[in-house]
């Protein structure tokens, strides 16, 4: 039973997305391209920083979103979504309309 589990595609794509905050980033990055940090934040306020920090970090390690460090003084960090983050649109805007009808 555990191998038919780890040949799931639906259980991959979960444990990609999967994190109480990673939906709603993802939402958001489909809505603001080119996101800084600070901005997320204020888009995202029950989320705590240190937990941005994280998810955004899983994120960018499994090739969803791509992070660019511009060098400026201060450091000025933006969040897109990849071409493989930009393909969970229909999954992120379905997630959001079945949750929508209750």
């Amino acid at each position: 039973m555990a191998k038919a589990i780890d040949n799931c595609p639906i259980d991959h794509t979960l444990q990609q997305i999967a994190g109480k905050w990673k939906g709603p980033i993802i939402m958001m990055l489909l809505e603001h391209p080119n996101c800084r940090f600070n901005e997320l934040e204020k888009l995202l306020p029950a989320c705590s920083r240190r937990m941005l920090a994280l998810q955004l970090r899983e994120l960018v390690a499994a090739g969803i979103i791509a992070k660019k460090v511009t060098a400026t003084v201060p450091v000025q960090t933006s969040y897109s979504l990849t071409p493989r983050g930009q393909q969970l649109r229909p999954v992120i805007e379905g997630m959001q309309e079945w949750g929508q009808q209750g």
